[in-house]
């Protein structure tokens, strides 16, 4: 999944300034997990990982794969074949009406709808497939973690299918030939090199209370907001037939709003972060544009570090390829360590 600041291409990065500078890490506390690509590395690397993100669509990606010690065997289907079922689902294989299908009738062209997130086929799959989920989960058919599992694997899903450039904050005015693909359930691979990782969906304030060797923490850069940017897949996580408005049909989110992304308040969120934080080591991902300049986070960090022990490292910023050229030039993606006094 295309993520917002995500951090693929950091990752050596991350692992090799843990490695200059501690040596005796075994857990990490991944505070805003996003699309869990830096808990999946770290898992990989036999750590105990704790992953939070106060989106709850993030968070069921983190229960439904790094979450789980064993692949799903779904026993409680009595031999129906989940895959199959969810991939062949129509209206005539289930208990539900055209009625309760909540993407197909807000977020395809339709009589009520003429915004074009999927085409209809393609969004009527997505509710009857996240209903019929639900609907096992309720009669006891499948357990917590096979719900989970699921529910991430259509989150991963849905992106392929929809009429978007990389976000959900807009929808494109035609049609683009990856929307003309079904939509197709595949088993995505869970953790198993470690012991499952410890999911929560707290705001990073209070997940800043588990203890862990190493925080790491990706906050936004700046005031662009996630939730409008990835608003269809929490409506689809949730399925909770939320108020909607506007031209892409946005879900309420104010109360969802991050101080990280606001300029009078980003520096009190960074002081709560490294104040609130019980981890022995810091690392921060951050960059020379955001919010926050440079020389205010390191002395913040320095005021929070034990003497001697903070590092800033700056790298060239890699950007994913993309259709829409951007000026980067300049731009530097940043890690902030320290130890915590």
């Amino acid at each position: 999944m295309r993520y917002i600041g995500g951090k693929t291409l950091m990752l050596n990065n991350i692992s090799n300034v843990l490695k200059e500078n501690c040596s005796d890490i075994h857990s990490i506390l991944d505070v805003f997990s996003g699309s869990c690509a830096v808990s999946t590395h770290f898992m990989k690397l036999k750590l105990n990982v704790t992953t939070n993100d106060f989106l709850y669509f993030s968070y069921v990606i983190a229960r439904g794969t790094l979450g789980l010690k064993n692949f799903p065997i779904f026993s409680g289907l009595k031999g129906i074949e989940p895959f199959d079922f969810l991939n062949g689902i129509t209206l005539d294989k289930t208990p539900f009406a055209l009625e309760d299908c909540f993407v197909y009738n807000n977020y395809s062209p339709n009589i009520n709808s003429q915004r074009m997130y999927f085409q209809n086929d393609n969004a009527i799959k997505i509710d009857l497939i996240r209903m019929q989920i639900e609907l096992w989960k309720n009669e006891g058919a499948i357990s917590e973690d096979e719900y989970f599992y699921l529910l991430a694997i259509l989150l991963q899903a849905v992106p392929y299918v929809a009429n978007i450039t990389g976000t959900f904050g807009a929808y494109l005015k035609y049609w683009d030939n990856r929307t003309f693909n079904k939509l197709k359930l595949q088993p995505l691979p869970i953790n198993h090199t470690n012991k499952p990782a410890k999911c929560m969906n707290l705001d990073y304030s209070e997940a800043l209370s588990e203890e862990t060797d190493v925080l790491y923490a990706d906050p936004p850069y700046n005031s662009r907001e996630y939730l409008p940017n990835y608003h269809l897949l929490e409506t689809i996580a949730k399925y909770d037939n939320p108020q909607i408005s506007g031209v892409t049909g946005m879900r309420e989110y104010q109360n969802q709003k991050s101080p990280f992304c606001k300029k009078n308040a980003v520096a009190t969120a960074f002081d709560n972060l490294l104040n609130l934080a019980k981890s022995k080591y810091i690392i921060i991902s951050y960059n020379n544009e955001g919010l926050l300049s440079t020389d205010f986070l390191c002395r913040l960090c320095r005021q929070y570090a034990v003497k001697d022990t903070f590092r800033l490292y700056e790298y060239d910023y890699r950007r994913y390829k993309n259709k829409i050229p951007n000026n980067t030039q300049g731009l530097k993606e940043q890690l902030y360590f320290l130890r915590r006094r």
